[in-house]
């Protein structure tokens, strides 16, 4: 078993499908959620967690989005184009989520000796190659400039990115998410982040250096594959992956302990942003 692998391997893997879109259900709660799970595995109450959620279209800022010299007029073009928008409690910057976008997260115990940054990151990217191993294409994982919220583990086919990896790591819990465009036009969604950053003057900022998004580095699984491909069927390649590398994989929602973690975590999100203009 390789090593980068390995985590892959779970004697369980209890999963949280939060995949079918509802508009009661806000991209705020999603980032609550993973902490708390976080919480729940690094303690030891639950075991390693699979998580999927799907949004109605919501901009994701990161922290460093907050520092743009002219938020206000871009957060105004998202309200205008009835688009939400959210500060996320992890790095990176604006990505874009609508209900054709799967989110992943794999929740980990750290282990005693800390889980690698990096190992974080292949574990996700190995998860990605095995769901779509039968299209016999390669996904590479490397930093795709133009794209929005370009980082070393951009996920791509052919120079066009489909899907980007963030980590946070909370109270001894390590949560991997990956964003994957599953259907739809990865170009128009690039479009949309691109007019916010040059409706927030993005060229203007002096501390942060914000990407010149190219919509045309951007594209769909769909897109890429040739074949229209849903949510549901992604999920399901995501539980056969599941079950062939562990003993056991059951479904589950938030329990116990975890609903009263999940009202702080949240508080914690609302306060967040909050503070954004003050």
């Amino acid at each position: 078993m390789g090593e980068n692998q390995s985590l892959l391997h779970q004697e369980k893997w209890r999963v949280i499908d939060q995949s079918n879109p509802n508009p009661q259900f806000h991209a705020l709660q999603s980032f609550a959620i993973d902490d708390t799970l976080c919480q729940s595995v690094g303690s030891g109450c639950s075991p390693a967690v699979a998580r999927t959620w799907v949004h109605p279209r919501t901009v994701v800022l990161g922290i460093q989005d907050t520092k743009l010299p002219g938020l206000r007029d871009g957060l105004d073009f998202l309200e205008e184009n009835k688009v939400e928008w959210i500060v996320r409690n992890s790095g990176g910057l604006a990505v874009l989520l609508d209900e054709e976008v799967l989110n992943i997260s794999l929740i980990f115990p750290d282990t005693e000796k800390g889980i690698d940054i990096n190992r974080g990151y292949d574990t996700m990217w190995k998860l990605i190659r095995l769901m779509f191993e039968d299209f016999n294409c390669r996904i590479e994982a490397r930093e795709i400039v133009g794209s929005y919220c370009p980082g070393s583990y951009d996920l791509s086919i052919n120079g066009k990115k489909f899907a980007g990896i963030s980590q946070r790591r909370i109270r001894k819990g390590v949560a991997v998410q990956v964003y994957l465009c599953v259907n739809g036009s990865g170009q128009e969604r690039a479009e949309l982040v691109r007019e916010f950053y040059e409706r927030a003057r993005f060229r203007e900022s002096q501390r942060v250096v914000f990407p010149e998004v190219r919509p045309e580095v951007m594209a769909s699984l769909s897109e890429l594959l040739g074949t229209e491909l849903t949510i549901q069927q992604t999920m399901l390649r995501l539980l056969k992956v599941l079950k062939s590398v562990s003993d056991e994989i059951y479904t589950s929602q938030l329990l116990g302990d975890e609903l009263d973690l999940y009202l702080v975590h949240y508080e914690r999100m609302i306060e967040r942003n909050k503070r954004v203009f003050t």
